[in-house]
């Protein structure tokens, strides 16, 4: 007899998205437990998760939209990468949801996920070389080594934790082949 697998979910809400390229739209997010960088100003309460199989994550995920027809879900975290599986994807694709994942690039993904959204991290080994989005959290680092290393349809900077953007904003106007990224949920109270 074969186990059902199970994925390390921290939490599963609905709200908007406050980042980078679909910066206000609807969406499902899926926040998974545990990560190989653990940034210091992560979201994300790694001690806090479920173990849920991907029937109940699709199951949680559809009871949080209340009747809504969102068919937008993210998958973030920590670091989703290092649970998601082709299978989970097509559990979300087979209820019609459009899956976006937003990753710290240094794990390969499965093949079959619609957006992918990287943002690399200082010192850590990035493997992913073509995305949709690459998003920066500048803290004043070299940001251009990423551009160069990843191939993405958007380059966003975005402030760390809406501290430094007056600084993000004039690395922009001197680079503009970069774009400006707010944690707008941040800035209006949302989750």
């Amino acid at each position: 007899m074969s186990e059902t697998k199970t994925y390390r979910i921290n939490e599963i809400f609905y709200s908007l998205q406050g980042e980078g390229y679909h910066a206000g739209t609807p969406a499902v997010f899926v926040r998974f437990s545990g990560c190989n960088l653990r940034c210091p100003w992560c979201d994300t309460n790694h001690s806090s998760f479920q173990q849920m199989t991907a029937d109940d994550i699709l199951a949680a995920a559809t009871a949080c939209l209340r009747g809504n027809n969102c068919k937008m879900l993210i998958l973030t975290g920590g670091e989703p990468a290092l649970q998601v599986d082709s299978s989970l994807i097509n559990v979300f694709h087979n209820a019609g949801f459009f899956v976006c994942i937003e990753t710290n690039g240094t794990h390969l993904l499965p093949a079959n996920i619609d957006w992918i959204t990287c943002s690399p991290k200082q010192n850590s080994r990035v493997v992913l070389t073509q995305v949709h989005e690459l998003k920066v959290v500048y803290t004043c680092q070299d940001v251009e080594q990423w551009r160069q290393q990843i191939s993405a349809q958007h380059y966003f900077l975005q402030p760390l934790s809406c501290e430094n953007t007056q600084d993000v904003v004039a690395y922009i106007l001197s680079h503009p082949w970069w774009q400006l990224s707010l944690q707008t949920h941040k800035y209006i109270g949302l989750k």
